[in-house]
């Protein structure tokens, strides 16, 4: 959970980048996932619940994912385990997730050519890369010592 927390956070801040710096102004997928929402339960759904569901995802679903997997996934290091893992999330965001709110695969509906679709890569990578770094090295030393490897299993279970 605490890598997740890390990536999330450094998610948030990436995102927050990007309006500061005005990258793809009229790329903004977490208005299209409030507008989603917002269709799918019928009433309005305001601006901060994408946001808080994104944040939890990215903390516990998504931590809890990259934990079950990190040992199958290529790679020696939490960054090359989380490019892997950031790559499959951006196809999976790509070809499901997108189209799901509306923008088509890979946002590529906002007709904004292949920048939508590189921003969100990059985005997940940040997200990802963060995450398998946290993870590997609060992992490393629960390896070196029974007695923390027993207390690290009980609490990621």
């Amino acid at each position: 959970m605490i890598a997740g927390l890390c990536g999330s956070i450094v998610h948030f801040l990436f995102m927050s980048l990007k309006a500061r710096l005005g990258l793809l102004p009229a790329f903004q997928p977490y208005q299209s996932f409030q507008a989603a929402l917002s269709h799918w339960v019928g009433a309005s759904v305001p601006a901060i619940v994408p946001w808080v569901l994104t944040f939890l995802n990215g903390m516990t679903v998504l931590g809890f994912l990259f934990a079950r997997t990190h040992r199958i996934l290529p790679g020696r290091s939490g960054v090359a385990k989380g490019v892997i893992f950031g790559v499959i999330g951006w196809l999976l965001m790509g070809l499901i997730f997108f189209p799901l709110i509306g923008l088509g695969p890979f946002a590529s509906g906002t007709g904004l050519g292949a920048g939508p679709a590189l921003l969100s890569l990059v985005m997940l990578l940040t997200y990802s890369v963060v995450l398998g770094t946290v993870y590997v090295a609060l992992e490393a030393p629960a390896a070196e010592s029974p007695s923390l490897r027993r207390v690290s299993s009980r609490s990621s279970g």
